[in-house]
């Protein structure tokens, strides 16, 4: 058997003397997509911050591809190949649609996007290439936000809530264009409290609580009443 892709274990995670991680163990193999799903402060966020080196660990916690990152720095992590969609998009202001593009293209790694790629698949974005990032609706923003981080030619992308705030006929037309970034022999960790959407798109799925991994299991084979029981901690 093949080792993983990536390999989390026994992660504790603090905030100063809050600790909002505790032991938790995860794996990702290559081209798979994982869902974690899980109720606010569940630790989701702060797992992918720690994945993407915004958060300090202990190096040995988290293994890509048999390289310990965990304390690396975040744009260490970047340039090795994992490419974070944060949530709130988190955009550059002053800089146009096309500048914070190319933001992400910097690191210049090797690979299918370009912003050629990144326009075909969001056509929107190169209609309003030259206006402010912030000019944009929310979805537009999401869309750039993860073009951004196409650009970076990642092998493994983490989507941190990547539908909150959106309206439904926007979070559609982004979870279409899923399958055409992970067709492109991408791995992927998908952030989302919508439980539905997270079981349509992933092979797995994690379920996390108050900080722990509360269930884990083949995203078509779960049972919902296994979810809610994981979800809200029912006995």
């Amino acid at each position: 058997m093949a080792d993983p892709y990536l390999e989390i274990t026994k992660l504790d995670a603090f905030y100063n003397d809050f600790q909002a991680l505790y032991q938790v163990d995860m794996t990702l193999s290559e081209g798979e997509v994982l869902a974690v799903i899980g109720s606010n402060g569940a630790g989701k966020t702060t797992l992918m911050r720690s994945i993407s080196g915004l958060i300090n660990n202990d190096a040995k916690q988290v293994n890509y591809k048999g390289k310990f990152i965990g304390g690396l720095r975040a744009d260490q992590v970047a340039c090795l190949g994992i490419a974070l969609v944060p949530e709130g998009r988190q955009l550059f202001p002053s800089l146009s649609v096309e500048e914070n593009l190319l933001i992400g293209g910097r690191l210049g790694r090797k690979g299918p996007w370009s912003l050629r790629s990144v326009f075909n698949l969001f056509p929107i974005l190169k209609e309003r290439r030259m206006l402010p990032s912030t000019s944009l609706s929310g979805g537009q923003q999401q869309m750039v936000a993860i073009a951004r981080a196409l650009m970076a030619n990642p092998d493994l992308i983490l989507f941190d809530e990547i539908s909150l705030g959106l309206a439904p006929v926007v979070i559609k037309s982004i979870y279409e264009a899923l399958p055409n970034i992970v067709g492109e022999g991408i791995s992927a960790i998908i952030v989302e409290q919508d439980i539905s959407k997270a079981l349509s798109v992933s092979n797995r799925v994690y379920c996390m609580q108050e900080g722990r991994v509360s269930l884990e299991g083949a995203s078509q084979t779960i049972s919902r009443e296994d979810i809610s029981h994981a979800y809200f901690g029912i006995k």
